[in-house]
């Protein structure tokens, strides 16, 4: 994802945005609102992530300002702030979520990734094309080959909707152990390469390719309906 971070704790910005990075987003970092404000205008985003408590506009305003221009960018806050006075102002600026300080990366990390899956599934159509009779079925999770369902198996089912929100991009090998293997499974580069061969039998052996070295890239030149 590409996300704008405003946060004006040095140490704290730092460590997030290098967090973030680590976990395959693209992260531009504002100290204040002015900044965030400027940015939000000037280029597109994915998420955003913003600090309340930041010089020239609180992060509360700065979302209405948003959203009052019609930008409907998920956002999340990051604060300290513990009433649920300020939980329910967050909410009514237009937040999607709202982290309180201090918070785990990890979690962190969770929440958007669920704000991406909500926003993957909202963004797209139901059904997505992959190539030429090769269609998946976002809301059923089949994939359709001349009209006729596919069962995927579970492992192959994950890779597949996770390449379909990377499309063209690579994905690498550590991202694809993270999806795939739940925390008490312990996944090998055999198994990767088993799953991802099973895949390419029922998408076409061309449609994922092999990046040396680095992963995996589902190369599709239509992921529209």
């Amino acid at each position: 994802m590409k996300i704008l971070l405003l946060e004006d704790d040095l140490a704290l910005s730092d460590i997030i945005l290098e967090y973030l990075e680590d976990n395959d987003n693209e992260v531009e970092l504002v100290y204040d609102g002015q900044e965030a404000l400027n940015a939000a205008y000037e280029s597109h985003y994915d998420l955003y992530l913003f600090d309340v408590n930041v010089p020239a506009i609180k992060g509360f305003d700065l979302l209405k300002i948003l959203r009052e221009s019609g930008d409907k960018t998920p956002t999340v806050f990051i604060t300290s702030l513990n009433d649920i006075e300020d939980v329910s102002a967050g909410f009514e600026s237009g937040a999607d979520d709202y982290i309180k300080k201090p918070f785990e990366l990890a979690e962190l990390l969770i929440r958007i990734r669920n704000i991406q899956k909500r926003s993957f599934t909202q963004k797209r159509s139901t059904r997505i094309t992959i190539a030429k009779d090769l269609i998946f079925d976002i809301d059923k999770e089949v994939l359709f080959q001349k009209d006729e369902s596919v069962a995927l198996p579970l492992k192959e089912l994950k890779a597949l909707k996770y390449f379909l929100q990377y499309p063209n991009e690579l994905v690498t090998f550590e991202t694809l152990y993270s999806v795939l293997w739940d925390y008490d499974e312990n996944p090998t580069s055999e198994s990767l390469r088993a799953h991802i061969k099973n895949l390419r039998k029922s998408l076409g052996k061309d449609i994922i390719q092999s990046v040396r070295g680095s992963g995996y890239r589902l190369q599709i030149s239509d992921v529209g309906v």
